[in-house]
């Protein structure tokens, strides 16, 4: 059994990352492998609607020359998808947009092939917007049929605030003791 986490936050070892670690290692504990995929090492563009995924049918975008396909191939391979994004004007990152609309199309053009697969987002936030980027990654999960475990937010905008708060990092490890006992109870 595996959880594959995708870090939206251009900042590789920001606020997002540790929200994510926490998650991460609560289900790491209960036997279940992780890998964290940081979308900051990875080049991905939005999509551009040639619909070609539902040509070919073949679960990948017909667009090859960035990491896109890389992240669909590890989201089929996995039991447990989790989206991490800090919130950037009230939404998630331009590179989790990407990442969502790109395996998000793959997925609804190939027969929702993440379905019943279990799904968890998780965002940071300065002030406001938070719920707004949960929501947006919800989008994902729920267009695909996969099972939404919650999600988990965290206070923080400057690099290590995360670790201020407390409610953040108790509602991170939480979630992760959530996906991990669904997860084990679908596929175990």
């Amino acid at each position: 059994m595996r959880v594959i986490a995708f870090n939206g936050s251009p900042r590789k070892d920001g606020n997002t990352t540790s929200l994510i670690g926490y998650l991460l290692r609560e289900i790491h504990k209960e036997g279940i492998e992780t890998e964290l995929v940081q979308l900051s090492e990875k080049s991905i563009h939005g999509c551009i609607a040639c619909y070609k995924c539902f040509e070919n049918q073949d679960q990948r975008c017909a667009i090859k020359n960035d990491s896109a396909n890389e992240c669909i191939e590890k989201m089929t391979t996995a039991q447990g998808i989790v989206l991490g994004s800090p919130s950037y004007f009230q939404d998630v990152t331009a590179e989790m947009k990407a990442l969502i609309d790109r395996a998000g199309f793959v997925g609804l053009a190939n027969g929702r092939m993440y379905k019943n697969k279990v799904g968890a987002a998780l965002s940071c936030f300065r002030r406001t917007g938070g719920l707004h980027t949960i929501e947006t990654m919800n989008h994902f999960f729920l267009s695909n049929e996969l099972i939404i475990a919650g999600r988990a937010m965290s206070v923080a905008r400057d690099k290590g605030e995360v670790e201020k708060d407390e409610e953040g990092i108790q509602s991170a490890q939480a979630l992760g003791q959530k996906i991990a006992w669904i997860v084990k109870k679908l596929y175990g």
